[in-house]
C-alpha cells in the first residue's frame, strides 16, 4: 500500500485482507476489448489488491477456448480473485437438464469458483430455480442469483412544485414490467436460503431516476437482505459513487475494469472535491 499513501482509511472503514466478506469489488473481465494475458497481468500486477472477483459477463468465455479460460482463471486465483461464470447458464435450457448438471460439472473442471444465474433470462418457476442452486452448491460451487430491479416509469414522481389542489394530469402507464420490490427480495431471500452465497442486484434502472425512488428502493434491499449478502452493478462511475456515499466503503459492487482504481479511492476515503486532482473534475456529480 506504499503506492497509496494518499488514501485515509479510518479503523472503523478499512476492510480487511482477502478473502474479504464485505467492500467486495468484482470486475468485468474486459471482453470489449481483445482480451490478453498480458492485459490481465498488468491489471491484477497493478490493482490485484483491490479485486475480489473476476466476471467472464456476456457470455464471453463461450468464445474462447478451453486452454484461455483455465489460464486466465489460474492467473486470477494466483492473485486470489474468484472467477464467476456470469449469466450464461440460460442459454443451455433448451438442452434439457442434463445439459445444466453438465455446465456445473465443466466450471467445476475449468476452475470457476462462482456460477451466476440470471434470475430473470431464466424465466423458470421458482421451485426450479432454486433446484438450480442447490445443484450448483452440491456441486461445490458457489452461486450468485442475478435480480433485476424494474418499475413503472409512471411510478416516478413529475419533478418541479405544484400548489395544492392543482390538478395533475395522470401519467399512462408504460409497456414496461413493473416488478413489485418486496416481492423480488421475498425471493431472493428464498434463494438464500436455498444455499445462494450473494444476491447481485441489477439497479442500473433504479440509479438513472430520481434520487428519492433509488435510495428507498436500494435501502429496502440492503435492510432485508444485508449488505454482506448483496452485490451491486454500477456500469458508471457516477451509480458507484451514489452507492459508497450511501453505504460507505463496505458496499459490494461490480464494476468495469476501467473503474476499480476509481472506485478504491472513494471507499479509501471521503475525497470530496479537494481531490478532483485523484479523479479528474468531471467525475463527480456535486
Amino acid at each position: 500500500m506504499a503506492a497509496f499513501r494518499w488514501k485515509s482509511f479510518s479503523e472503523d472503514q478499512d476492510r480487511p485482507e482477502k478473502p474479504r466478506w464485505f467492500g467486495v469489488t468484482e470486475m468485468r473481465i474486459p471482453h470489449y476489448s481483445l482480451l490478453s494475458e498480458n492485459l490481465l497481468q498488468d491489471i491484477f500486477e497493478s490493482m490485484g489488491q483491490f479485486i475480489d472477483g473476476l466476471k467472464f459477463s456476456g457470455g464471453s468465455h463461450s468464445l474462447m477456448s478451453k486452454e484461455l479460460i483455465k489460464e486466465v482463471i489460474n492467473m486470477a486465483h494466483r492473485h486470489n480473485v474468484y472467477v464467476s461464470t456470469g449469466d450464461w447458464a440460460e442459454h443451455l435450457l433448451h438442452k434439457g437438464p442434463s445439459a445444466f448438471k453438465e455446465y456445473i460439472e465443466d466450471c467445476k473442471q475449468l476452475g470457476f469458483d462462482t456460477i451466476e444465474l440470471n434470475v430473470r433470462s431464466l424465466k423458470v418457476p421458482e421451485e426450479a430455480f432454486l433446484r438450480f442452486i442447490r445443484l450448483i452448491k452440491s456441486g461445490g460451487l458457489k452461486v450468485t442469483p442475478n435480480f433485476s430491479v424494474n418499475f413503472n416509469k409512471s411510478d416516478i414522481p413529475v419533478s418541479g412544485d405544484s400548489t395544492v389542489g392543482d390538478y395533475v394530469v395522470p401519467v399512462p402507464q408504460t409497456p414496461e414490467k413493473v416488478e413489485d420490490v418486496d416481492l423480488l427480495i421475498r425471493r431472493a431471500e428464498r434463494c438464500l436460503e436455498a444455499g445462494a452465497d450473494m444476491i447481485m442486484i441489477d439497479a442500473d434502472g433504479v440509479c438513472k431516476y430520481a434520487k428519492s425512488i433509488q435510495a428507498d428502493i436500494i435501502a429496502k434491499v440492503i435492510g432485508r437482505l444485508g449488505l454482506e449478502k448483496t452485490m451491486f452493478e454500477a456500469s458508471s462511475a457516477r451509480t458507484s459513487e451514489w452507492f459508497i456515499r450511501q453505504y460507505g466503503p463496505k458496499v459490494n459492487l461490480f464494476v468495469d475494469q476501467s473503474q476499480v482504481m476509481n472506485l478504491e479511492c472513494l471507499r479509501g476515503c471521503n475525497l470530496g472535491k479537494d481531490h478532483k486532482f485523484v479523479l479528474g473534475s468531471s467525475y463527480y456529480m456535486f
